[in-house]
């Protein structure tokens, strides 16, 4: 059934699908222990520590967890004000209507098929999993990295009820050029594999609230109101990556946003236009105030 499933999977244009083993993932428990007792956090992430490690906390059944890439990259605009991941139609909505479509018939040919599907807010970690199940190398900005689509890659995964065989890791590391490290806006990239999350960019940009001088420094060296692509930009193995072929992420792109409208823009009429946004997600009083720290 495996194969099958790879099969269907490349069919509807999902070129990388693995499958991760189930842990308990304890040496990914070992390094969240750190970032906890750092205060490396940012209140995004599931806050129950053995549901960050063990699958069966969430789905007491669970044989299996699939795991699927999706290339996100479309080239670069120069004017761009906005981050790669957020030109098109949100990810979020794309991405869960492609691992139903996996579910559904993955129900229709297996008896008693049962399973969850998450995208970007499930209880584990969608890059160490994306690891797990062999669809990538880590670099030490914490990035899974594609040896075709590099780090521009969207993760979503299913836990299922059947048993699909594990795949591999892969413990390759990457070239450990530090580029990342050290044009990081925020010095946030720690060089062991993980960052600390409150002086990153793309942290900084969904943050709520009033932000503190020095963030409002580390906003002000680029020129991006949502989001951060730097540590991606600088990176050798996105060099002459391949682009997209998923035609979502292809159409319908927003890569710069008028300042000027989103302040005088109704709150209504900002949801009715970028509310499939996934820059949208904070409201426009966030999108204003990291407009203003450019004036």
């Amino acid at each position: 059934m495996k194969k099958e499933l790879i099969e269907f999977c490349k069919a509807n244009n999902i070129e990388y699908v693995g499958i991760a083993n189930l842990g308990p993932y304890e040496d990914f428990g070992d390094v969240w222990k750190k970032q906890i007792e750092k205060g490396h956090l940012t209140g995004f992430e599931e806050k129950e520590f053995e549901k960050r490690i063990n699958p069966t906390l969430t789905m007491s059944n669970i044989k299996s967890i699939i795991v699927c890439l999706f290339p996100y990259y479309v080239g670069t605009f120069e004017e761009a004000n906005l981050s790669k991941y957020v030109y098109s139609t949100d990810y979020h909505i794309i991405i869960k209507k492609k691992l139903e479509i996996i579910g559904q018939y993955l129900k229709d040919n297996l008896k008693n098929f049962e399973y969850k599907a998450y995208i970007d807010t499930g209880p584990l970690s969608d890059r160490y999993l994306a690891y797990k199940a062999g669809l990538g190398f880590r670099g030490i900005n914490g990035h899974i990295i594609n040896d075709k689509y590099g780090s521009y890659v969207f993760i979503g995964y299913i836990l299922s009820n059947y048993p699909f065989e594990p795949d591999k890791p892969d413990d390759r590391t990457c070239m450990k050029c530090y580029k990342c490290m050290d044009n990081c806006l925020g010095q946030c990239i720690t060089g062991d594999g993980t960052i600390n999350p409150l002086k990153c960019k793309s942290y900084l940009t969904q943050k709520k609230g009033e932000l503190k001088l020095s963030e409002i420094g580390i906003l002000r060296r680029n020129h991006l109101v949502w989001g951060c692509d730097t540590c991606q930009d600088v990176c050798p193995h996105n060099k002459n990556i391949d682009k997209t072929p998923i035609e979502e992420f292809k159409t319908n792109l927003i890569y710069n946003i008028d300042c000027d409208e989103i302040t005088n823009i109704s709150h209504k009429d900002f949801n009715k236009k970028y509310g499939d946004r996934s820059f949208s997600w904070r409201g426009k009083k966030v999108l204003i105030r990291n407009c203003e720290v450019f004036i």
